[in-house]
């Protein structure tokens, strides 16, 4: 099983796809590969991000217990 990328990784990568699409001129078939690609790694982004806003919030509820 792969390793899953980080958020940087995934991030970067669709920093790439955006500046691909917007600086060629692509075939129509490209062009929704790239964008199919683009949706997915939104989706993980949004999940990761999901995820560290849920352990800040589990952090800050044991910081204030711990009060």
């Amino acid at each position: 099983m792969a390793k899953e990328k980080s958020f940087e990784e995934l991030f970067q990568r669709l920093e790439e796809i955006v500046r691909e699409m917007e600086s060629e001129d692509l075939q129509l078939e490209k062009s929704l590969t790239l964008f199919e690609e683009g949706v997915k790694l939104s989706e993980q982004l949004r999940g990761q991000l999901s995820g560290a806003e849920q352990k800040i919030s589990e952090l800050m509820d044991k910081l204030g217990k711990d009060k």
